[in-house]
């Protein structure tokens, strides 16, 4: 499991990062209004599995939840990963579905 103590949301580049093994693992962005709009998912080689990316989403998905904004998933990758997950639906804005 990886520790939420290590995520950075930086906002000047709009992106989650996470730092493993000196590489930057990366979910980008974009927020408007109440809404945040998860466009990209990047994954080093090095560390590139279902485990850490299905971990790396939950450590986000529970970020932005805290800061109870709704979620718009147009990563391909990312918008499997909260179809499979049920509890992640609720952060969908009224009208979007995947």
């Amino acid at each position: 499991m990886i520790e939420a103590a290590e995520l950075i949301d930086n906002t000047f580049l709009r992106q989650f990062e996470l730092k493993v093994d000196d590489k930057l693992a990366k979910i980008e962005y974009s927020l408007q209004d109440r809404k945040i709009f998860l466009t990209k998912l990047i994954v080093p080689e090095s560390v590139e599995s279902d485990e850490f990316t299905e971990d790396f989403l939950k450590i986000v998905l529970e970020n932005i939840q805290e800061r109870n904004i709704s979620v718009v998933p147009t990563s391909p990758p990312i918008a499997k990963f909260i179809r499979r997950n049920r509890r992640y639906k609720a952060m969908l804005p009224v009208g979007v579905r995947i």
